[in-house]
């Protein structure tokens, strides 16, 4: 087939989110409330998530949950997306895999984050509620949220992760622009930001930093309720309409993927595109390779401990299952803000206790070569975070090169890069480095967390 897309039409945008747990054998462990160590009953959200969020969040039992219409509608505005056969990069690399990626740079936001933020936006906005707060690391969540809070008449105060806040100054226009408060983070405006500052007076924050502000916001403020872009099960819920939509295209394509990869920080993405693609291994015993492509500065997926943790810095949140370096860890200041978070979703972190998936850990500088050469073989210039993806399938379709095998790989162009130019820059003066960590950091951190779990 010579065409490089494989566009679907309206009608094939999916009408219900793929609930993986529901077909899970080893289901996630339950999420704890922190003060008394039980499972967290639906009731006890409800003061921080819509009641919606709230019963998807622990809902394990059904394996489709329906996409309201209003949602739906929404959708139509840029879904479905393009899957695109990057005959280009295949042919830089001289390989005989054949390269897919679904492009969710073709939103309004120019990334994935609006799947979700337009899903919580309209099921706070049915429940009454008038204000939501929320985090961002590289910005793309916040722009997501700030532009689906306008959508549906809701104030957003966004809580921005300060090194990304200095970074990526437009990505905090365009939160300005839909007319959301951003704040960089820590700030003087929450307890916990002000311990923080206290504490380290030039503190450059993290995403577990800016959790614990956005949380400790919404309790106080009333008719308020907070809103996150990943980590939790029904925001992965919502983006499987990237690879619901991706199955149909690859039969369009008249191939099945070998191998499926997304970029990885707490899970948004890498879950969209790889759930509905896994549901086939799960119930079928399907074969196909899941992999997460994660920063090597914040390896969660390949060093990181399975345990109990907390999901923000100032221990607010519940107690979640997972792949964690410590919530008190302070990753290195790398251009991919959205990869900086120091956990892994529950239902990953069991997928990949179980064996379901895998993870490789891929160097700065790594992904800004492979985001480059993309760019020159594609015309597409990739979010440093899913640059990460991109390294990835190179290093895959380079291996099967070496065995002089065909291979089937998709990957999840999760956003564009044409707001993080100035990471560019940065990289082709060589002023950008690998941040790796020691055994010794990890281990260290990791020691410090079962002191306080």
């Amino acid at each position: 087939m010579s065409l490089k897309k494989f566009l679907l039409e309206e009608k094939d945008i999916p009408t219900a989110w793929y609930n993986i747990t529901a077909d899970m054998k080893n289901k996630p462990r339950p999420i704890l409330n922190p003060g008394t160590k039980q499972p967290v009953k639906e009731e006890e959200l409800y003061p921080l998530f819509a009641k919606a969020l709230a019963h998807q969040e622990l809902n394990q039992t059904d394996a489709w949950i329906e996409i309201p219409g209003e949602v739906r509608e929404m959708y139509k505005i840029w879904r479905p997306t393009p899957l695109v056969r990057a005959y280009g990069l295949e042919k830089a690399l001289d390989t005989p895999a054949h390269i897919y990626f679904k492009n969710e740079s073709v939103s309004p936001v120019g990334s994935h984050k609006l799947n979700s933020a337009i899903a919580q936006a309209y099921f706070c906005k049915q429940e009454g509620v008038t204000n939501i707060t929320t985090e961002t690391g590289a910005g793309q969540w916040g722009a997501a949220m700030s532009y689906a809070a306008k959508v549906f008449g809701l104030e957003l105060a966004v809580y921005m992760v300060k090194i990304s806040y200095h970074q990526k100054p437009y990505r905090r226009s365009i939160m300005q622009t839909f007319g959301a408060q951003v704040i960089a983070s820590p700030s003087m405006s929450t307890k916990a930001g002000r311990k923080i500052l206290t504490d380290h007076p030039n503190y450059q924050g993290s995403l577990g930093t800016a959790i614990s502000e956005a949380v400790e916001l919404a309790i106080q403020t009333p008719n308020c309720k907070y809103v996150l872009g990943s980590v939790l099960s029904h925001v992965m819920l919502h983006q499987t309409v990237i690879g619901l939509e991706a199955e149909k295209q690859m039969e369009l394509a008249g191939e099945y993927p070998d191998v499926v990869i997304g970029c990885f920080g707490g899970g948004s993405n890498f879950s969209g595109i790889s759930f509905p693609f896994l549901r086939h291994k799960l119930n079928e015993g399907k074969e196909i390779r899941i992999v997460a492509a994660e920063p090597a500065s914040c390896p969660k997926l390949t060093r990181g401990a399975f345990q109990y943790d907390f999901g923000d810095e100032a221990g607010y949140t519940p107690l979640i299952p997972m792949f964690t370096l410590g919530h008190n860890f302070a990753p290195a200041h790398i251009h991919a803000g959205g990869l900086r978070y120091h956990g892994a979703g529950s239902i990953v972190s069991q997928l990949r206790k179980d064996g379901y998936m895998e993870a490789v850990d891929i160097k700065q500088l790594d992904s800004f070569a492979a985001a480059t050469l993309f760019a020159q073989a594609e015309g597409i210039i990739p979010a440093p975070e899913s640059a990460h993806a991109i390294a990835a399938a190179i290093q895959e379709a380079n291996q099967a090169k070496e065995e002089g095998k065909q291979r089937t790989i998709l990957f999840n162009l999760s956003g564009h890069g044409l707001i993080d130019m100035a990471a560019y820059d940065q990289y082709f003066a060589g002023d950008l480095g690998n941040y790796e960590l020691s055994d010794e950091e990890v281990n260290a951190k990791l020691a410090d967390l079962e002191k306080i779990i």
